[in-house]
């Protein structure tokens, strides 16, 4: 399984209400529920609504369309990261997953792994 590392470091943020300028290019994800507004967005484009942040994150992707029958991916690639004591924020679309690791990690995510049989490119 090939993952692929996106080239933006990330913020996971919490809005106070959803946007009202346009969103950024490139990757975001925004996800409304009956508790909270979340968007995870490129550090450079955190809009200012935001009531709390975590920035210093970069992301993998799961290279390639994910069937919904497959069953473990996010489990396998987590318990390799756990296994390291790696913390994960994962965002899932409907083609893919995106593995979020803290940027001083990444490296040794990246490491462990390809350790374990993963292809991992930038």
């Amino acid at each position: 399984m090939e993952l692929k590392i996106l080239p933006d470091e990330l913020s996971v943020c919490k809005l106070a209400e959803l946007p009202s300028e346009d969103m950024p290019e490139g990757f975001f994800s925004l996800t409304r529920t009956d508790q909270e507004i979340s968007l995870v967005c490129a550090t450079a484009k955190v809009p200012v609504n935001t009531t709390d942040r975590e920035d210093g994150w970069r992301a993998f992707r799961i290279e390639g369309i994910l069937d919904f029958s497959l069953i473990g991916i996010l489990a396998g690639i987590s318990a390799v990261l756990a296994e390291k004591k790696i913390g994960i924020f994962v965002v899932s679309t409907y083609n893919t997953d995106y593995i979020l690791v803290k940027t001083e990690k990444l490296e040794e995510a990246a490491m462990a792994l390809q350790a374990t049989g993963y292809t991992v490119t930038k």
